[in-house]
């Protein structure tokens, strides 16, 4: 347990955590640490196993599942909110007359990190970037946690007993809007384009909470920043800390990390490391031994000299024309799900020029199709695996087929890699097809 936390520092204090998800349970688990009364709530009647259940009642948490009610939060002296809770949805279940402290879980958990914190965010790139700047530091002889908004919360590291050199740390807009004291050490803006605009109120208020992640830092600290947002930046915030700014080079090699946006991914990810004491060649070093992420522009296969492609990770329209970019053959795009918003228009000109035909799924066919059939052909099937095979049976040798959704995965699936893992059992199907055939 780390030594900046002590047992019984929150005695007396009564907690609320929304949402029963991985960081929410993280969170309850610190705060029992901690020694507050802990009430835990999800909308979702079915968000705990068994397993998790009795851990809970075990340790005496009050359980409420379903919709929240006024009771829900009476008496809370703090409510720790999981990532994708909108605290302004909370405030009608307040009492006015002493209404509760709201926090992250990321906040709570910063309140004990015993190492210095490189934080990232963006819209796109974050996990690239972290798992990078994770596995440049290990190659180099470093301890480190790699965690927060991917894999582990960093709440189960303040109570693990896994020492770390640095703390590494994806970031998201939901998790930055509901912290006051987070300080990281190295923060890197990667990227800003619209996004989760079916949760924030605005762009503004979406653009508000990445910048949050500056808030703290003072002129010991490093700021990475994009340079094509340097004039919004330079206008838009005043920073304390140091600040450098990035672009794409051709610095690196990495084959397993293709197109000019992860260029500018490596790019700013050496500043990090740079920072910790790190060379050019040690990060070439990793690199070269780098297998690439899955769901992330990932070959998965070929079939009759068809490539295929996995980019379910793309959930953006700007990181659809990042996968577009990045392949420069003949392509056939896979798109669907549920639309956040965005400009499919601005993207127009790339799409005539790399597009043979567009194979829709899912949701957003209504926003998606207006936009891909007055450009090329463009089809429609329930399911990605019926999808992927229309497409299949159009393709020719060389070309490519490409998931890059653009969109979230929820109308059919728990997430992102359960679309790219549904992706690849199609793939390997018609492998074995071919095979058979």
């Amino acid at each position: 347990m780390r030594e900046l936390l002590h047992t019984m520092q929150l005695t007396g204090h009564k907690a609320v955590v929304v949402g029963a998800g991985r960081s929410g349970l993280a969170a309850v688990r610190l705060l029992l640490a901690l020694g507050a009364t802990v009430r835990l709530l999800d909308k979702r009647t079915d968000a705990l196993d068994d397993t998790d259940r009795i851990e809970l009642e075990e340790r005496h948490v009050v359980i409420r599942l379903g919709e929240h009610a006024s009771e829900d939060f009476a008496g809370a002296d703090m409510v720790v909110l999981s990532p994708g809770v909108r605290s302004a949805s909370l405030m009608p279940f307040f009492d006015p007359a002493r209404p509760p402290q709201v926090l992250a879980e990321l906040e709570l958990a910063s309140w004990f990190a015993d190492a210095p914190i490189i934080a990232i965010t963006g819209t796109n790139g974050k996990t690239t970037v972290t798992t990078l700047v994770g596995e440049f530091l290990r190659d180099a002889g470093k301890s480190v946690f790699v965690g927060g908004n991917i894999g582990t919360p960093l709440s189960d590291y303040i109570l693990s007993d896994q020492p770390a050199d640095v703390i590494v740390l994806e970031v998201s807009s939901f998790q930055l809007q509901n912290v006051s004291s987070f300080h990281p050490k190295v923060s890197i803006l990667l990227n800003f384009t619209p996004d989760h605009l079916d949760w924030h109120e605005d762009i503004a208020e979406y653009f508000a909470a990445k910048l949050n992640i500056f808030s703290r830092m003072d002129k010991t600290d490093l700021a990475i920043l994009p340079f094509d947002l340097k004039e919004i930046l330079e206008n838009k915030i005043e920073l304390a800390c140091k600040r450098v700014y990035f672009t794409a080079t051709n610095r690196f090699q990495a084959p397993t990390l293709p197109g000019r946006h992860n260029q500018a991914n490596l790019e700013a990810a050496w500043l990090a490391v740079k920072a910790f004491g790190l060379s050019q060649e040690q990060v070439q070093s990793t690199l070269n031994a780098f297998p690439g992420l899955p769901h992330r522009i990932e070959h998965v296969g070929m079939v009759n000299n068809v490539t295929f492609i996995n980019d379910s990770k793309s959930t953006t329209i700007d990181s659809m024309r990042a996968a577009l970019e990045s392949v420069d053959t003949p392509t056939l795009l896979l798109a669907g799900g549920v639309f956040k918003g965005g400009d499919l228009d601005s993207l127009t000109p790339l799409f005539k020029e790399r597009l043979k035909a567009v194979g829709l799924f899912g949701d957003s066919r209504n926003d998606f199709e207006p936009t891909f059939s007055s450009i090329c052909p463009t089809s429609y099937d329930p399911t990605l695996g019926e999808a992927t095979r229309r497409l299949f049976a159009l393709a020719e040798p060389g070309d490519t087929i490409v998931l890059s959704p653009g969109t979230a995965s929820f109308d059919q699936y728990s997430g992102y890699a359960e679309r790219g893992k549904d992706f690849v059992r199609v793939v390997q199907e018609l492998q074995a097809e071919q095979e058979n055939s």
